[in-house]
């Protein structure tokens, strides 16, 4: 039985607590949270569910003190790069190992921002892995199945709907979604979309044995035709309503390996654009020999995609704990573990 602190209850949060208490080989030990309206709650109540018998905290030191054998952490991290860094170190200097949905950097490091946290995994003689679904499982493990003769190209593609993700300040504040189009969103801001999704593309080519000259990024934005409500709020007529990015890693002067995001708030946005298999899906097409295409299509049992890309990120990270805990200490990547499977869960 490994013992397990969840580390806040957000979108994701909420549905790493429902895998963490569905696992029969996890315990859970602590929760902590960052909203004082949350403290003292239930960590079942704040995740919809039974209760669990572990209030809620904001007090750190106390949870490591429990010496869990990992935490799950699933703070935003997208608005507050370095203080989830500090985060991180502080938990692995602790002696905890730690499964977490982000800096999404971090599921493939290159250097850049990642030497206090490899620093810190050994210090405290544990392992880090950041993952999820995109940057994670949709682009890394799928993409690259050993059934190919010949690969000219990869590519990776997100097509969703994000109409029902509610989730503001993704949505309008880093994706710019509502705002006017003549504004730069800090997503596209130049080299933030390769710090956030380079990763995805680097990790790729080093599956491939395939040294990169460069990262070129790309991105279109379409407006909305009238104005409509989405789950996080309205999005006004000639605003971005729709936006198609795509980095492209080079090699030898032609694209081999391709992150692609098709991101629409209505299904009859940008009709010329990839569309998805059911009602959003992962997609890699691998040109060469042969040419073949996959679709992963995600559905909640609520009947919503949305809900479930976030169960798929937050179930990559719960069911790779017992691995994480038991690999070399250190920032791991998909490339360094075995097969995670869904043991233990068929009900």
């Amino acid at each position: 039985m490994y013992r397990v602190v969840q580390w806040t209850t957000g979108n994701v949060g909420r549905n790493t607590l429902a895998g963490i208490t569905a696992r029969p080989d996890l315990e859970l030990v602590g929760c902590y949270v960052s909203d004082p309206a949350k403290i003292g709650r239930d960590a079942g109540e704040l995740a919809g569910l039974p209760p669990t018998g572990i209030k809620a905290t904001n007090n750190a030191k106390a949870l490591l003190a429990l010496r869990p054998d990992c935490v799950v952490y699933t703070a935003m991290a997208d608005t507050r790069i370095f203080e989830a860094l500090d985060d991180l170190t502080t938990i692995l200097r602790s002696g905890t190992n730690v499964v977490s949905s982000g800096p999404v950097f971090l599921q493939f490091p290159d250097g850049s921002l990642d030497a206090s946290i490899r620093l810190a995994a050994h210090e405290g003689n544990v392992s880090i892995w950041v993952n999820g679904i995109d940057p994670g499982f949709a682009n890394d493990w799928l993409p690259l199945s050993g059934i190919s003769e010949r690969i000219d190209e990869i590519r990776c593609l997100e097509i969703l709907n994000y109409g029902t993700y509610d989730q503001r300040t993704v949505l309008f504040d880093l994706m710019g979604f509502g705002n006017p189009l003549d504004e730069t969103p800090f997503l596209l801001q130049p080299g933030i979309l390769t710090m956030a999704w380079g990763s995805v593309v680097r990790q790729i080519a080093t599956g491939l044995d395939l040294t990169l000259d460069t990262i070129e990024e790309h991105h279109t934005r379409l407006p909305a035709p009238e104005d409509f409500d989405i789950t996080a709020g309205k999005i006004q007529k000639g605003t971005a309503a729709a936006l198609r990015f795509q980095l492209h890693g080079m090699h030898r002067g032609r694209p081999a390996v391709v992150l692609e995001h098709v991101t629409r708030l209505r299904d009859d946005l940008a009709p010329d654009w990839p569309q998805p298999a059911g009602q959003g899906c992962y997609r890699v097409i691998v040109t060469g020999e042969p040419n073949y295409t996959l679709d992963l299509q995600l559905l909640g049992a609520d009947g919503d995609h949305n809900t479930a890309g976030l169960k798929a990120t937050a179930m990559r990270l719960v069911n790779a704990i017992p691995t994480v805990i038991n690999s070399p200490p250190g920032l791991l990547t998909a490339l360094d573990l075995p097969l995670i499977t869904g043991r233990g869960l068929v009900s």
